[in-house]
């Protein structure tokens, strides 16, 4: 029976192309469906023509298709890959970073927590779940992942809504830990065994052991990464070297030459590691996003050249079919389609019982075992009381940013910004508020 894959979003082309290149590198997929799916039917053509090309090129087995019909793409859908976005993004972004700064609330990045991850939550959460409402309606077996930010209030929002669907959230950040232990180690990836856990953009390093004597590598993770981290290559000098040669330097000799620079984009992460004892598996500018008194302590110039040169490289990236993996969604599909049993080393799913010192129905990102029944979290039992104490501090937010999204209501809006530890002032909540929702009320009008 052929496998329908049904990319939301795909006139996109970093993300219409690169999960195409996904899907054709996948021998287990061979003979699948792609359907692209998007509401600009100029890009989702170029997009469509691109694929159909790059299979005929290469005489591959898929047959791609694409359509602006949502009902018309989901009938008969195995899995589904969203990655959407409400524009124009960074204009709306920075209104969602600026403005509660102005109002006085010391946010860092506003994205994905603090107010600015409220209000990206309020614009994006109500397509995903029209999304959501048609699968259950025309494909109601289908898997479901979602790309799109902020992932931990889009996927707790929508499992509260829709406790039966089978919804997981996948991010990059998991990267971090192939990309740096090596370097800090002096051994290969693959020669290790790690487990991470937290919330999405704030989860931590918990268990790291060397395969070959079982030893707990912890300590020497601890011990060797501030000698790494106080030369690290300039992140813009690397980018410049992407841009020129087309290919992400990734072994330490292909930096050689590069000026470097001390914790760049780490001070927060710094004091993780130093004060906590703990490895994050991101940045100052997305763990920073959680913490009431990161602003004190993390890297702002860093967090500033990280956005600006984000938003440079997405303005100008060449797109490109390649038939090589780069996400880690094609083999949890795989999983489930050959009932592997392996272990994925991070999904953002439904609590229930994973972190023991969380609630159940908050989303966490944690390892998974992947079989022809799905996704199965890990049972991390109970995480580090300190960090347990951070993470604990979000409930609050997320069960609030659900309860707005859900009843519309203003009321729980302005709670959920005077639960947030990021807000730490009150009188001039309210107008921010309104400011906020009379300046983005296109998408924000439900609120009422």
């Amino acid at each position: 029976m052929q496998t329908r894959i049904v990319l939301i979003g795909a006139g996109s082309a970093q993300f219409g192309y690169g999960t195409m290149g996904d899907v054709f590198q996948s021998k287990v997929l061979e003979g699948s469906h792609i359907v692209l799916l998007d509401i600009n039917p100029d890009t989702l053509a170029v997009v469509e023509e691109t694929g159909k090309k790059f299979i005929a090129d290469n005489n591959l087995p898929f047959t791609v298709s694409a359509t602006t019909d949502r009902e018309e793409a989901l009938r008969g859908a195995d899995f589904i890959v969203i990655s959407i976005e409400i524009g124009p993004r960074f204009d709306l972004w920075e209104q969602d970073w600026r403005i509660p700064q102005q109002y006085g609330i010391r946010q860092v990045y506003g994205e994905n927590g603090g107010p600015g991850g409220l209000f990206h939550s309020l614009r994006i959460i109500p397509p995903i779940l029209e999304i959501c409402e048609d699968v259950t309606r025309i494909c109601p077996d289908a898997t479901i992942f979602n790309f799109s930010n902020p992932m931990s209030r889009i996927c707790t929002t929508v499992t509260r809504k829709y406790p039966d669907l089978k919804f997981i959230g996948m991010c990059h950040e998991i990267a971090t830990l192939k990309m740096f232990l090596p370097f800090i180690l002096g051994i290969p990836y693959e020669n290790l065994e790690t487990r991470a856990a937290g919330l999405n953009h704030f989860s931590v390093l918990l268990e790291a052991k060397y395969k070959e004597t079982g030893e707990d590598a912890y300590p020497d993770i601890l011990e060797k990464a501030p000698l790494f981290f106080e030369k690290v290559p300039v992140f813009s000098e690397v980018m410049k070297m992407y841009k020129e040669t087309g290919v992400m330097p990734t072994r330490m000799e292909d930096f050689a030459g590069l000026p470097t620079e001390a914790w760049p984009e780490r001070d927060l992460f710094k004091v993780i590691l130093e004060k906590f004892g703990l490895f994050p598996i991101t940045t100052d500018s997305h763990f920073g996003e959680y913490i009431q008194w990161a602003h004190d302590a993390v890297d702002h110039h860093g967090i500033l050249e990280f956005y600006h040169n984000y938003k440079g490289y997405l303005a100008h990236a060449e797109a490109r079919i390649e038939n090589k993996l780069s996400e880690r969604i094609i083999p949890i599909i795989e999983g489930i389609l050959t009932d592997s049993g392996y272990e994925e080393v991070a999904v953002n799913i439904r609590n229930d019982g994973c972190i023991a010192n969380l609630p159940d129905w908050i989303v966490v990102e944690v390892p998974a075992i992947v079989d022809k029944d799905g996704v199965h979290g890990v049972k991390m039992g109970e995480l580090p009381k300190g960090f347990a104490g951070l993470l604990q501090n979000q409930v609050a937010v997320h069960d609030m940013t659900a309860e707005a999204v859900l009843t519309g209501s203003k009321r729980a809006v302005l709670q959920a910004l005077l639960v947030d530890p990021i807000v730490d002032v009150y009188k001039p909540v309210e107008e921010m508020l309104d400011t906020m929702l009379e300046l983005q009320s296109k998408h924000l009008g439900y609120i009422h």
